[in-house]
């Protein structure tokens, strides 16, 4: 199941399970979609695998399976892979 992970790994950029600025890769790494279009080139900086639009988890289901509150932020923010 997936993290939910609740903001970009490179800015910081909250993003709640609903949003659709999500981006992440087959390993879950996280981010905004201004910073995946924009300085990652649509790859991810840990793996290089693609980032694509993350999927939104209907509102019941959330209820029962939360996303994760814990944030993960690269201190020094990313380059691209």
């Amino acid at each position: 199941m997936l993290e939910l992970r609740p903001c970009c790994e490179c800015c910081g950029t909250d993003l709640p399970p609903a949003s659709l600025a999500a981006r992440i890769c087959s390993f879950e790494c996280t981010f905004c979609t201004a910073c995946a279009e924009g300085v990652l080139q649509g790859r991810c900086p840990n793996c290089s695998g693609e980032l694509v639009r993350r999927p939104v988890r209907p509102a019941d289901r959330l209820a029962k399976f939360p996303a994760s509150t814990a944030r993960k932020v690269k201190p020094q923010g990313c380059v691209a892979a």
